[in-house]
C-alpha cells in the first residue's frame, strides 16, 4: 500500500468517527423528544379520562340531588293525600256535590304525582314484600294464598325504585 492510500483510509475512518459522534447527539436528542412526546400523550389521555369520570360523577350527583329533593317535597304532601283518601272513605252520608269536590281534589293530586313519577302501592291482595310494606299487624286464616296484604292502613309511595314511604299493612297467612 502506498502512503496515499493509507492516508485516505485514515481520513475515511476519521470522517466516519466524526459522523458517528455527530449522529449520537442527534439520536440522543431524538430519543429524548420521543420520550417527552410519549409522556405528554399519556398525560393527555389521563387528563381526558379524569375529565370524563368527573363529568359522569357530576351527572349522577345532579340526578341524585333532584331525586332526593323530589322525594322530600312529596313526603311533605303525603299527609294531604292520606287526608283526601280518608275523606273519600267517610263520605257515605255527605251530599253528592261534596263527594265530587273531594274526588276532584284527589284526582288533581294524583295528576301531580303522575307528573313527578310518584306511584302509590300497597293494595289489598298484594303479596307481602318487606322491602315495600311495613306489617303492623298479622292475622291467621285458612286460605290458599300465603303472606298477602289483607288490609291497608296507609298507602306507600315510590319514585322509580326509591321508596318514599312504606305501606302500613296487615298481613294474613
Amino acid at each position: 500500500m502506498s502512503k496515499k492510500e493509507n492516508m485516505n483510509k485514515d481520513e475515511i475512518e476519521t470522517e466516519e468517527k466524526d459522523q458517528k459522534t455527530k449522529e449520537k447527539p442527534e439520536n440522543n436528542e431524538t430519543e429524548k423528544l420521543k420520550k417527552e412526546l410519549s409522556e405528554t400523550k399519556e398525560l393527555l389521555l389521563r387528563t381526558a379520562a379524569e375529565y370524563d369520570n368527573f363529568r359522569k360523577r357530576s351527572e349522577r350527583e345532579k340526578t341524585s340531588i333532584y331525586g332526593d329533593a323530589t322525594s322530600k317535597a312529596v313526603s311533605a304532601v303525603l299527609p294531604l293525600a292520606d287526608s283526601l283518601d280518608a275523606a273519600l272513605n267517610s263520605l257515605d252520608t255527605q251530599s253528592e256535590e261534596y263527594k265530587k269536590g273531594i274526588e276532584l281534589l284527589q284526582n288533581q293530586l294524583k295528576a301531580c304525582f303522575s307528573k313527578l313519577s310518584v306511584e302509590p302501592f300497597g293494595e289489598v291482595g298484594d303479596d307481602f314484600d318487606p322491602n315495600l310494606h311495613n306489617a303492623i299487624s298479622h292475622t291467621e286464616e285458612e286460605t290458599d294464598k300465603q303472606n298477602f296484604v289483607s288490609a291497608v292502613f296507609q298507602k306507600g309511595y315510590k319514585i322509580g325504585d326509591k321508596i318514599i314511604r312504606h305501606a302500613m299493612v296487615q298481613v294474613t297467612n
